[in-house]
Formats: structure tokens, sequence, C-alpha cells
């Protein structure tokens, strides 16, 4: 009698092994709470700036799209000239020599009465040239016009040149001969609407430069204006 070959039948416990373990539904995917706000970060998602940060990048943005925004250059610098101080140089040298003069001629007036008057002229002409030679320095630049003053104690003012209405220059007869001279500027700045720049060496070509700088900043915002 011929019995055909069964396959034996799988054990329970063997497939009950071998089977996939379920997945809850409930750990599947994470839940987001319920009522949770539109725009709320949810755990894993990276937090936006705070409103600091994203106000300085509007305030960046929009100053770099302005077209008026030019990188500032300077111009020239410079300040009391030592060739100012000629003419005083020239009167206090004929004035020690008259002294001396007169100490010989003038029995009353010795020597050391007269040389003492001397070295105290030249001492208070040279604390003098010190006083302006350290005191006072100027910038100009392609926006704005900045003068310095004091000597322990520093001031600094800024003018736009924007705001000066009128650049001139005078000189003294010395003056005109080595180039230097008085420059008197106009301006509508309130802390200082006449302001003089003493002692300023080429004081043509210095008085000329900040007068250019003045009408091209003002032909650069009018057309500024106009394009807008």
């Amino acid at each position: 009698m011929n019995e055909s070959a069964q396959p034996d039948a799988p054990d329970e416990n063997q497939a009950k092994d071998t089977a996939p373990p379920a997945v809850d539904a409930n750990t599947a995917a994470p839940k987001e709470p319920a009522n949770t706000p539109p725009g709320t970060p949810t755990s894993g998602s990276v937090p936006p700036g705070s409103p600091r940060d994203r106000f300085a990048q509007e305030v960046a943005a929009k100053r770099d799209s302005l077209d008026d925004h030019e990188e500032e250059e300077l111009l020239w610098n410079g300040g009391y000239s030592p060739k100012a101080m000629v003419g005083s140089w020239i009167l206090l040298t004929a004035v020690s020599i008259g002294l001396i003069v007169a100490a010989i001629l003038v029995s009353q007036l010795t020597f050391g009465i007269a040389f003492a008057i001397i070295a105290v002229l030249w001492v208070l002409v040279a604390a003098n040239y010190a006083r302006m030679r350290l005191g006072y320095h100027y910038e100009l630049t392609s926006q704005r016009f900045i003068h310095k003053t004091g000597l322990l104690t520093r001031r600094t003012d800024r003018i736009e040149v924007i705001d000066i209405d009128d650049v001139s220059y005078e000189q003294g007869p010395i003056q005109r001969v080595f180039g230097v001279g008085t420059i008197n500027i106009t301006s509508s700045d309130r802390s200082d609407p006449e302001l003089q720049l003493l002692g300023i060496g080429n004081v043509s070509d210095v008085s000329g430069l900040i007068d250019d700088v003045r009408r091209a900043e003002r032909r650069r915002r009018s057309l500024h204006i106009e394009s807008i």
C-alpha cells in the first residue's frame, strides 16, 4: 500500500515567531497636538529667528538697496600752515633788531631789558603758533566737512557738504606771496553757520575743491530725487 508523502504542517509556534511584528497605529507617525495655532514650530523643526534679528535683516536689506548709499572717500585733510606765520616771524625779527638798536642808542634801556623783552615776545609768538598748529585740524570727504579744535580737550563738528551754501577765501599781501589764506564757509548747519579756516596752505586749490564737492553732491542728490 502506497502512501503519498504529505508535507509537514508548519508548527504554529514557529509561525508566530517568524511573523513581522505589528505596528501600532498610535506610534507609527507622531501626531501634532490638537488645536495647534498655524505657524507654531513643531518638534524637530528649526525655529525662525527672533523679531529683532528679522528687523535687523530688513534694515540691512533696505540700506543696501538705497541708490545714494556710497562709500565715503577722504579727499583732503590739513590744518594751520607754517607759511601763515611768515609775516609774524618777519615782524618779530624787525622788532627784535629795533630793541637791540634802541639798547645801543638809549642809555636807559640796557641790553638785559632789551633781551628780556625779545625773549618774551618770541615765546608768545611760538606759543601762539603751537596753539594754531596743533589745535586745528580739518578733513574733507565726499559727503562731509569735519573740523576738530582744541588742545587738551578736542571738539569735533561735522557739516554735510550739501548744506554748504558758499565758499570764499581772503589773503593778505604776504599771504598772497606764500599761497596761504583764510577760507570762509557759510552753511545751513546750526552749530557752525559761519566757519573760518585760518592759515590754509594752497588756499585757492582747497577752497575750489570744497566748492566742487559741494556742487557735485547737490547734483547727485537732485538726480536721485528726480529718479524717485
